[in-house]
């Protein structure tokens, strides 16, 4: 996603504990698992810009879907969901060097999103993860292909938030800590 932007990057995985705190809400679980992720990077990239996003999948029910593994629990959550609402809560967190010090600059959010799935039956849900293989995206679908099929509306300011990197406000983000994608 970072490519469509020209932004040059390299990409690297923080080691954190990904686990959810007793009786922490959705939202405050995923703005922290996104800060840990960018602040778990800048002992071995000091001097960059660092971008880390992490997203979760939560029904109407405050059920949080994780990522299925396999195409049994990709089939049995998209069953869960068909007819109905679910919210994806995608954080973004840009932390920017500011001086010789270490001195860091954050800039948090979270971008919600909405997919609205259509009453699908057992035959078409298999047939699509039997086709598109969803089995490491929250929520068993991916938007970008096939799993647009799925859905009778979506609502968000920024679909690429649904795909889990927002870019709208990752291109604000940038432009106010004076790397403005477009120059």
């Amino acid at each position: 996603m970072l490519q469509q932007l020209g932004i040059e990057f390299s990409q690297a995985a923080p080691d954190i504990n990904e686990a959810r705190l007793d009786n922490e809400s959705p939202e405050n679980m995923v703005a922290r698992l996104t800060e840990q992720k960018a602040w778990a990077l800048t002992a071995k990239y000091p001097n960059h810009t660092i971008i880390a996003s992490d997203q979760i999948a939560l029904t109407q029910r405050g059920e949080i879907l994780g990522k299925p593994k396999t195409e049994a629990n990709a089939i049995n959550q998209l069953l869960s969901v068909s007819g109905e609402k679910l919210s994806f809560l995608t954080g973004l967190c840009v932390l920017t060097p500011l001086d010789e010090a270490g001195e860091w600059k954050q800039q948090s959010t979270i971008e919600p999103f909405q997919v609205y799935f259509r009453n699908l039956s057992r035959k078409q849900i298999s047939n699509y993860v039997k086709r598109e293989q969803p089995l490491d995206c929250a929520g068993s679908f991916k938007v970008e292909g096939m799993g647009i099929s799925l859905f009778e509306k979506l609502e968000g300011d920024d679909p690429n938030a649904l795909v889990g990197l927002p870019l709208i406000k990752l291109c604000s983000f940038l432009e106010i800590a004076g790397l403005p994608v477009l120059g």
